[in-house]
């Protein structure tokens, strides 16, 4: 794996502390835990701190949930450099996640990769804007709808060049277009509709 390393510090911000009902959130999650084992809840408290922070951890949302934990501020930063799910730097508000396991690379998604550079820039670069990112993921759960990426909380699939750039116009123009599938296929069933099993008739 690459080493990960956390953001140079000219764009940290000074301090991190949980908003009132974050705070109150995080308390109830760390209580699901046994005494002097709080520190299991280091994992849910990174990542509600990274959605507070606009979609990454800064160093000093590390820090703090360490503090919360009663954590070795190293231990909370070992967990936050070790999992990938964590960013740490800035991403776009649509921040796209690009399958590139053998599936979607077979269905098309070098196509879905190159609007990606086309239209936000090279892998990890956050358009002036600030309305997007993109990275390349391995599998994201959903090869029968290859190609696929994940944005933000939503999965778009059955990709191609033409409907992911209409995925990103809407985004841009602040819409929400409709995620799952962006062919006439429902969920994951087979184009067309189905194929098999066709009638209930017990002769047939």
């Amino acid at each position: 794996m690459a080493v990960r390393r956390i953001a140079s510090a000219d764009i940290q911000p000074k301090d991190f502390a949980f908003t009132a009902d974050n705070l109150a959130w995080s308390r109830t999650e760390i209580a699901k835990y046994p005494e002097g084992r709080q520190d299991s809840a280091v994992i849910a408290l990174l990542w509600r701190a990274q959605e507070q922070s606009g979609g990454w951890l800064p160093e000093p949302a590390i820090r703090y949930v360490a503090g919360l934990l009663g954590l070795a501020h190293i231990r909370a930063l070992e967990i936050a450099t070790f999992y990938t799910m964590f960013n740490l730097a800035p991403v776009g508000r649509h921040y796209i996640q690009l399958c590139g396991t053998t599936p979607c690379v077979l269905r098309g998604a070098e196509d879905i990769r190159q609007v990606c550079r086309e239209r936000i820039g090279p892998e990890g670069h956050v358009t002036a804007d600030g309305t997007f990112s993109w990275i390349e993921v391995e599998c994201l759960g959903a090869c029968v709808n290859a190609p696929m990426v994940q944005i933000n909380a939503d999965f778009y699939e059955d990709l191609t060049p033409e409907n992911f750039s209409r995925v990103l116009d809407e985004l841009a123009a602040g819409r929400t277009p409709k995620p799952g599938p962006q062919i006439d296929r429902q969920l994951s069933a087979p184009v067309g509709g189905p194929t098999t099993l066709k009638s209930l008739s017990k002769a047939d």
